[in-house]
């Protein structure tokens, strides 16, 4: 207990912090500029830019899945949703906030780096294959 309390006690404001500022996004950036931007397959900066939107989001993977109906029904593609979605998952800020108190600056930039590049080329690879086949 004292173990746990400890940890508490280092890591609740950035918890906070990081829940204030997804819960920015989620208030003052309107969906419709969301979908306006990400909906083209054409745009190879889509991808990389739905990973970066998605990094200040706190969720779990379930949570997220009523926003990615939302996105693939206004023609966002599978792959920058996926993308979204996995940066969400694996690559939210609170997590980051609380790995970095128990992580080198410099393991978490690679871990960072590493996940960052692996959706981006997931997301690619899925929309390339979406524009093949439908």
């Amino acid at each position: 207990m004292n173990e746990v309390k400890t940890i508490v006690l280092r890591i609740w404001k950035w918890i906070f912090i990081g829940i204030a500022i997804g819960a920015a996004f989620h208030g003052y950036v309107p969906q419709q500029w969301v979908t306006d931007h990400l909906s083209s397959t054409g745009n190879w900066w889509t991808v990389p830019l739905a990973v970066l939107i998605g990094v200040p989001l706190y969720s779990d993977t379930v949570g997220v899945i009523p926003i990615l109906e939302a996105m693939l029904g206004k023609g966002v593609p599978l792959g920058t949703s996926l993308a979204f979605m996995m940066s969400i998952a694996a690559l939210s800020l609170p997590e980051l906030l609380i790995l970095r108190k128990v992580i080198q600056w410099p393991a978490l930039a690679l871990f960072v780096g590493v996940l960052t590049t692996a959706f981006i080329l997931v997301g690619w690879s899925f929309n390339f294959i979406q524009t093949i086949y439908l």
